[in-house]
């Protein structure tokens, strides 16, 4: 069987994963069985892949991240260096909860900045972005902007990644795509 994508030596990729064309896994990489990965991805040195975990196409995970059982990133996330997931709420090393483990979705577009913590059963919305050191316990929606510990909201993304500055009538231009975004009840949509 060809494979598509890039290892480096140093690298281990188990059995039974699917990894998508042009996918690069460099040095020190642990991707466990059964884990799906989609095309176009890049897995930094020294990230570990847990079994089932699911990457969506272009998904970018900078150095010492691991992603654990329980995890699914759609296309286009970013996770920031040394970021962290968790997959239990309430660990003990003398009791096994695998069985236990809760889902985390990061959404479409959505980036974790370095060393943020984002704790086990929660949802990262469409084009979200999480500051540098942030520590997220409940969902974040669709384009927000959080920092802090406990993360926060402070404001708003484009899918380019600048803050939104809205009007009076609630709408934002990306200073770079130009798209436009309506602000309603406190969610961001994407406008014509």
């Amino acid at each position: 069987m060809k494979n598509d994508y890039y290892a480096h030596p140093t690298a281990i990729v188990e059995p039974d994963c699917e990894i998508g064309a042009n996918t690069k896994i460099w040095h020190f990489v642990h991707v466990m069985n059964d884990c799906q990965i989609g095309e176009d991805c890049v897995l930094g040195q020294n990230v570990m892949i847990a079994p089932h975990v699911v990457l969506g196409n272009s998904v970018k995970i900078q150095n010492n991240v691991s992603v654990y059982t329980g995890v699914i990133c759609e296309d286009d996330v970013f996770l920031g260096p040394s970021m962290v997931f968790t997959n239990v709420m309430n660990p003990r090393s003398f009791i096994n909860r695998k069985d236990e483990f809760r889902k985390t979705i990061v959404r479409k577009g959505a980036s974790i900045g370095a060393n943020a913590t984002v704790i086990c059963g929660i949802e990262i919305g469409r084009y979200a972005m999480i500051g540098a050191g942030a520590v997220v316990t409940k969902d974040v929606p669709d384009y927000a902007l959080l920092v802090g510990n406990p993360a926060r909201q402070i404001g708003w993304m484009s899918d380019c990644g600048h803050k939104l500055a809205f009007d009076a009538q609630g709408i934002a231009v990306c200073p770079t795509c130009r798209k436009k975004y309506k602000l309603k009840d406190n969610k961001v949509e994407e406008t014509l």
